[in-house]
């Protein structure tokens, strides 16, 4: 009976570790509102300065970018984490907040701010391939992750390898074929997914196909001598 040896395949090793981070340069900062308050009693008017919520948080994210670059981390993640209390929709933030803590092996809060930047705006396949690898590591619901955005990453060639990876990891093989074929529509020469393509067409059954797609890889440009012999044993095993 042939095996699947889902295990075997690096399939989820093409997930970035942390998202970038955005440039440490300031961005060009906003004027503050100005609003003319009631005048004195000798005729003379005052001004007050009003401060949106957002600008409180960029000058609290702006703090942040310069205690980063002077070192003090501890200091840089308290204001990050003031900036997305004051505004949970300021990216840049919360990017850098991510990344910070990935940095830091600091695991658990990463995937706390993750999953409160996908659940206010799902659109971010790249955040979701990095919650979804750390859930792996976890056992937490990867898949369940994915496919909550997997509507909004569509074009992403990655996305769609990640998600049949993890797929195959559950056994769950036509599904995974089905995002591998739609991986490799959009990058046919990735040796490592027409790999996986073969390991769950195999474990389904379909001989054929499965020698045709580990063909396909054996042909393919990049792979390590490891992965070379791996796919000639796989082919050795199908009958003839």
């Amino acid at each position: 009976m042939a095996t699947s040896d889902a295990s075997a395949t690096p399939e989820t090793d093409s997930v970035e570790a942390a998202p970038r981070k955005p440039a440490v340069a300031a961005r060009a900062e906003r004027k503050p509102s100005r609003q003319a308050g009631a005048g004195n009693a000798a005729g003379e008017g005052t001004i007050t300065h009003d401060i949106s919520p957002q600008q409180m948080a960029e000058n609290s994210y702006r703090r942040a970018l310069v205690a980063l670059q002077e070192g003090r981390v501890s200091a840089a993640l308290a204001d990050l984490d003031r900036a997305l209390e004051i505004d949970p929709r300021n990216e840049a933030a919360r990017q850098t907040n991510i990344s910070l803590l990935l940095e830091n092996k600091r695991n658990d809060d990463a995937i706390r701010q993750l999953r409160l930047a996908l659940g206010i705006d799902p659109r971010q396949p790249g955040l979701a391939m990095v919650l979804a690898r750390l859930q792996l590591e976890r056992g937490g619901p990867a898949l369940e992750t994915l496919m909550t955005t997997l509507p909004y990453a569509g074009n992403s060639a990655e996305y769609q390898a990640f998600l049949a990876g993890v797929l195959q990891r559950q056994q769950r093989h036509t599904e995974a074929a089905q995002y591998y074929r739609a991986a490799l529509t959009l990058a046919p020469q990735n040796g490592v997914w027409w790999m996986g393509l073969g390991i769950s067409l195999q474990a389904d059954m379909h001989l054929p196909e499965a020698r045709e797609a580990y063909r396909r890889a054996r042909a393919s440009n990049g792979l390590s001598p490891e992965l070379q012999a791996f796919i000639d044993r796989k082919i050795e095993s199908l009958p003839h």
